[in-house]
This record gives C-alpha cells, structure tokens and sequence, in this order.
C-alpha cells in the first residue's frame, strides 16, 4: 500500500543511489561509457527504498537505523549483480568467451572489482550515513503520517 513513509524511503535511496553512482564515476577509467549507469541504480534506489525499508517500519528508531542499512545494502548488492551482469553481457557479445562458465566466472571477477569501488572510504561512508538517514527520516515519516 503507497504511503508518505514508503515514498520517503524511496526518495532518499534515489537520492543516495544517484550520489554514489556520480562519485564512482571519476574512479573508472577515462573515456568509459556509463549510458543509463545513474539512472539504472536510481531505479534501484527507489525499489529498494519502497520495498526494502518501506515494509519495515513502525517498529522504532533503533530498528529504523537497521533497516535503513539493509535497504542500502540491498541496492547495493542488486546494482553490483546488475552491473556486472551489464558489463559480462557486453564482452560475450564481442565472443570473448569459449563458454558460459567462463562468462559467469568473468562476472563474478567484475563484481569484485566493482565491491572494491564501493569499499573505497569516502563512498562506504556516504553510503552508510545515507542507508541511516533513509531509515530513521521513513521512521519518523511513518510516525507523522500514519
């Protein structure tokens, strides 16, 4: 069921989606082609945002904070897998693998590479700081507008 808390939630990951996307991009390579990179992980965001932490609320503060990490990491898991599924496609379609093994072994390495860009200091903690404000502003959201 749409709520204000829900839309809140889903507001904010778009929001914290869209702002680690922007400081990951100066990290990659020059000249990489990033087509729908931020808006793929926005979408994320907002799905995460609504079912994620939007269907944990109104258990409390301390259990916002939580959920508000699970949300993140959720996105964060699902942008990783989709991301690295993307960029797998992408090379099998020049035939650079003699099998689908070898593909999914590529995209399991690309998904590595793209979990070392996000431990990086300044984006782990934007997106921890970020999976709390969403988590606790549903929260107090959902107080409001019940």
């Amino acid at each position: 069921m749409p709520t204000a808390a829900r839309l809140v939630a889903a507001l904010l990951l778009v929001l914290l989606a869209v702002a680690v996307s922007e400081m990951i991009k100066p990290l990659l390579p020059e000249g990489t082609n990033f087509g729908y990179f931020t808006w793929v992980n926005a979408g994320l965001g907002a799905l995460c945002g609504w079912v994620t932490i939007g269907r944990r609320l109104g258990r409390g503060i301390g259990v916002a904070v939580g959920t508000g990490l699970t949300g993140m990491g959720a996105m964060v898991f699902w942008a990783i897998i989709l991301q690295a599924g993307y960029d797998m496609v992408r090379v099998s379609l020049r035939s650079r693998y003699r099998g689908p093994v070898e593909g999914l072994e590529d995209m399991v390495r690309i998904a590595v590479e793209h979990v070392q860009l996000v431990l990086t200091p300044h984006i782990a903690a934007t997106l921890l700081a970020g999976g709390v404000v969403a988590g606790v502003a549903a929260e107090l959201a959902h107080r409001r507008w019940r």
